[in-house]
């Protein structure tokens, strides 16, 4: 059944293409815990100041952990991606140096779906340079589908209060700076 899932996620995502459009949107529905649960209440952040956006579980390519309410109170990049996109190949090394750029002010976190293999995910990551920022194993689309992103290469910009918006890539050093300096304010 889980195989199912996934084959018909991946194919959905894979009949978009490597993405196209920009769009802007509120927080997604929750898919993961609600309030008052031991996924809310782990990063320290009171529940209730944990964006629906947030509410959700991950693992690193490390295979560690991940708490999205750990990312509560500032602003964040998700960044979209999949091994085999070429888009999302080119922009990498930009997503690195806006990293850089914005350092503690904002987390970026990369998510790498799309694909059956692990260690494709990981040549991806140290081909493109962006080993500096956390980056989640979404290869059962569970992610995607939480963002509700549907193409990959895709950025959600988050704002500390849950607002996001939107945008497919790829982005170049300019437009992607435009919208970090814009969660800013």
């Amino acid at each position: 059944m889980k195989k199912a899932i996934l084959i018909v996620t991946g194919a959905a995502l894979l009949a978009t293409g490597c993405g196209t459009g920009g769009e802007a949107t509120t927080a997604p529905e929750p898919t993961a815990d609600a309030p008052g649960t031991p996924a809310a209440r782990s990063s320290g952040a009171a529940a209730e100041d944990v964006p629906e956006t947030l509410r959700f579980q991950g693992e690193t390519l490390d295979g560690e952990a991940f708490d999205g309410a750990s990312l509560a109170g500032k602003p964040v990049v998700f960044w979209f991606w999949a091994p085999w996109c070429s888009k999302c190949l080119s922009e990498g090394p930009n997503v690195a140096k806006a990293a850089d750029k914005y350092g503690d002010r904002v987390s970026f976190v990369g998510i790498g779906g799309l694909d059956d293999g692990k260690d494709r995910l990981r040549t991806f990551v140290s081909r493109t340079g962006t080993k500096s920022l956390t980056h989640l194993d979404d290869r059962t689309g569970k992610l995607y589908s939480h963002f509700k992103v549907t193409s990959q290469s895709s950025f959600v910009f988050m704002a500390p209060d849950g607002t996001t918006s939107k945008d497919s890539g790829p982005l170049g050093p300019s437009e992607l700076n435009r919208h970090v300096d814009e969660l800013l304010g």
